[in-house]
């Protein structure tokens, strides 16, 4: 019984085809403990957005901006990838600086903001529980991201905030994570014809052990744009 209770959390885990061509899908439910994790805070909060949440941004970039996973409070309730959490406030903040949106704040969805010639999306699409999404759910969502990315012009510049997102990337393009090491500001030229950029990803925790700071954020920011 053991056995086949695990088979069938195995199946309903199992990545679809990327053959599909989905990117994105509102109403996934591969990942059971995801799904039901989301069923619940519906229930505690019923005004969130609580579902997957989408990529946002130009439809055809010269800029992927990919995260780790939509936050509790943040892209979680507003439905939109680092609106309404600590991370997002630097990143608007310096993709209004660097050219990439007419506005410096991101508030909800429905406030105007526009992303220029740059798109942003998740590793994973659905909030994990303590932000920690397994293994097998980080790789069942890799094939809407292998999608995202499948459409964009060779030579995109696709900037990894953090290691998941740098291994995400990677794992979209069959590519072995020993070869490409994540280094804040490190550049990988890939032989799929994208460019890898990483970068510290820009949560409470790395900003405010300075860890990260904001000349470092805005100096990756500014070698993404000279890749361009």
């Amino acid at each position: 019984m053991v056995k086949k209770q695990a088979a069938n959390a195995r199946s309903l885990c199992e990545p679809a085809s990327s053959a599909t061509g989905a990117t994105f899908d509102l109403n996934c439910r591969r990942c059971p403990r995801l799904a039901d994790f989301l069923d619940a805070v519906r229930i505690d909060h019923p005004d969130y957005h609580a579902r997957p949440v989408a990529a946002f941004g130009a439809e055809d970039p010269e800029l992927l901006i990919v995260g780790l996973a939509p936050g509790m409070h943040g892209a979680n309730a507003s439905g939109r990838p680092f609106t309404g959490d600590f991370a997002g406030i630097l990143l608007y903040k310096t993709l209004f600086e660097m050219g990439f949106s007419n506005k410096p704040e991101s508030i909800s969805r429905t406030d105007g903001l526009i992303l220029k010639r740059c798109r942003i999306t998740n590793a994973v699409k659905c909030l994990p529980p303590q932000n920690k999404p397994l293994p097998l759910e980080m790789t069942t969502c890799n094939h809407y991201l292998a999608n995202e990315i499948a459409r964009l012009k060779k030579g995109t510049v696709i900037l990894a905030l953090g290691t998941i997102a740098h291994t995400a990337v990677l794992r979209t393009q069959g590519l072995k994570l020993s070869a490409y090491p994540f280094g804040h500001g490190r550049q990988h030229a890939l032989p799929t014809g994208y460019r890898l950029l990483d970068s510290y990803h820009c949560s409470r925790y790395n900003t405010q052990t300075k860890r990260l700071t904001e000349s470092m954020f805005k100096a990756v920011f500014e070698q993404a744009r000279e890749l361009l």
